[in-house]
């Protein structure tokens, strides 16, 4: 059954499984084409076991065959869907759990390219983060300060009445596990002074 369709993917569910198929494009050459889902696909199961290794809360991978990845499919809820909806403990909770497995990703080179609570799974209480489609390996600042600013704008855009409580609790949480804190946090703030001065230009 297919439950979801991307610009680059489509997402089907079978037997309890998810299967992420990187669609062709035929506007590349084919050869060309065929090279890049493969390697896409390949750097997205690196990174997912990488970071479940490093004790981030994913789903399950199960392999990839060409194009395909074959993950666990987590029956909950998008984070994007039931924030605003939460108890103040459960919110707490889910703001903590943000932070702990954005440190733990982190610490472990792991950039996640479009951390929102779009690609986060609620179950069980427990917060999962999925697709990482556009992440990369990475241990610059720079790529962990832009991560957190992309977390934060998404909450200003989806979570407008508890994003700046909820971000707070994310970043406390954050400040305490995560490697070099200070120095991307300072950044973080230095990309949201540039982000500022653009818009005013």
């Amino acid at each position: 059954m297919i439950i979801g369709r991307g610009a680059e993917a489509i997402l089907e569910k079978k037997d309890g499984k998810l299967f992420k198929n990187r669609i062709k494009k035929s506007y590349r050459i084919p050869e060309i084409d065929t090279k890049l889902r493969k390697e896409r696909t390949r750097k997205e199961m690196k990174l997912m076991l990488e970071a479940r290794r490093s004790g981030v809360i994913v789903p399950n991978v199960f392999g990839m065959k060409e194009f395909v990845l074959e993950i666990e499919f987590i029956e909950g809820k998008p984070v994007r869907d039931v924030l605003d909806t939460l108890s103040a403990k459960e919110f707490a909770d889910v703001c903590k759990q943000i932070g702990e497995n954005t440190a733990k990703l982190h610490n472990a080179g792991l950039v996640h390219g479009d951390l929102t609570t779009s690609n986060m799974i609620l179950k069980d209480n427990v917060v999962y983060f999925i697709d990482f489609g556009l992440g990369k390996f990475s241990d610059k600042i720079e790529d962990k300060a832009v991560d957190l600013h992309l977390l934060k704008e998404a909450l200003v855009s989806k979570h407008n009445k508890v994003w700046e409580k909820c971000f707070d609790a994310i970043i406390y949480t954050y400040q305490k596990q995560a490697k070099n804190s200070e120095k991307v946090l300072a950044r973080l703030e230095q990309i949201e002074k540039r982000r500022r001065y653009a818009k005013k230009g």
